[in-house]
């Protein structure tokens, strides 16, 4: 059978072949990128300071997207009357290339794979990986500002500097806010007993964060909590899994109890995708060595995939 005829043929069946995000194309780093949605894996977590195992997180989120990969036909969602990811153009570029125990280093490929991405046109979806890989992926939009960084976590991630360490997990938003392209943040889901201070909560609003506990968020519903971001506000989505409660994503390094569930997670990143144009998007925090039951890798994947969706849906391109 010809090379054309066997591939023309194949089933392409979600557990078989290379697991890339939803099975979409690869591409290789020196590829040119023509698409509207880049999947970066960030599979760095020398920042984590607790459990370690998010470096894994990439894999384990693409793995279990191949659930929902039967086809790239759409994906009907009776309840909205749309069918999300019809003709969506997304492409998997692999991972940035993780220099074992250097952060600067590893970070500075992050960045350097998500300006590629920006300078394309397309929208970087990056995997991590623990949070601090979101600092290179805010480095990046220094010439593709101004944002504002909509965040979904139970931590506030806005220490100064612990111990020396000024690039980890505890750090993201902190370095985000002292960006001059950064308008804002709003930090959705902080709750509970965490590892910052009181004085961190008042810098995070002297810097100009609102912050929003998850009965808070239930208390104001979607369209209190969008109401306060700004009006036109380009928004840079990051979401550490462990929002999310861990009845539902256990696998993650530092779990709080008390988090949101999946549709509430998903309808206001569905309204924000409507009210504000979304440039960029992370998903941080998935140690499956922790769930062995996969739930949090599909959880991980089933969010992404519907976020995207509705992203490019309000664009106008499925």
């Amino acid at each position: 059978m010809s090379g054309n005829a066997y591939d023309a043929g194949r089933l392409n069946l979600p557990f078989t072949g290379i697991c890339t995000f939803g099975k979409y194309p690869f591409r290789t780093p020196d590829a040119p990128i023509d698409a509207d949605v880049a999947i970066l894996g960030a599979p760095f977590d020398a920042g984590a300071q607790w459990r370690a195992g998010a470096r894994f997180g990439p894999r384990g989120v693409r793995e279990a997207s191949t659930l929902f990969a039967f086809g790239h036909g759409g994906a009907y969602d009776h309840e909205d009357g749309v069918t999300y990811l019809e003709g969506a153009r997304i492409v998997d570029l692999g991972d940035a290339d993780i220099i074992h125990t250097d952060t600067l280093g590893s970070h500075r490929n992050i960045e350097t794979d998500v300006r590629r991405i920006l300078a394309a046109g397309a929208l970087p979806v990056v995997i991590g990986g623990d949070h601090s890989i979101n600092i290179p992926c805010i480095e990046a939009f220094e010439d593709h500002g101004p944002i504002h960084i909509l965040q979904l976590d139970a931590h506030l991630d806005f220490v100064d500097e612990r111990h020396g360490v000024t690039r980890g997990h505890g750090n993201p938003m902190r370095r985000a806010a002292e960006k001059p392209w950064v308008t804002g943040l709003t930090q959705v889901g902080i709750r509970n007993v965490s590892s910052t201070a009181k004085e961190g909560y008042e810098a995070a609003e002297a810097m100009g964060s609102k912050i929003v506990s998850v009965r808070q968020a239930r208390a104001l519903g979607v369209e209190g909590v969008l109401a306060l971001i700004p009006e036109g506000a380009r928004l840079y989505v990051t979401i550490d899994i462990d929002g999310f409660d861990p009845s539902i994503a256990p696998g993650t390094g530092t779990p709080s109890h008390g988090g949101f569930l999946y549709y509430e997670g998903l309808e206001l990143l569905a309204a924000a995708a409507k009210r504000h144009e979304i440039v960029g998007l992370d998903l941080v925090e998935v140690a499956p060595d922790y769930d062995p039951t996969g739930s949090t890798s599909v959880l991980a994947a089933q969010l992404l995939l519907n976020v995207i969706g509705r992203i490019l849906h309000a664009r106008g391109g499925g």
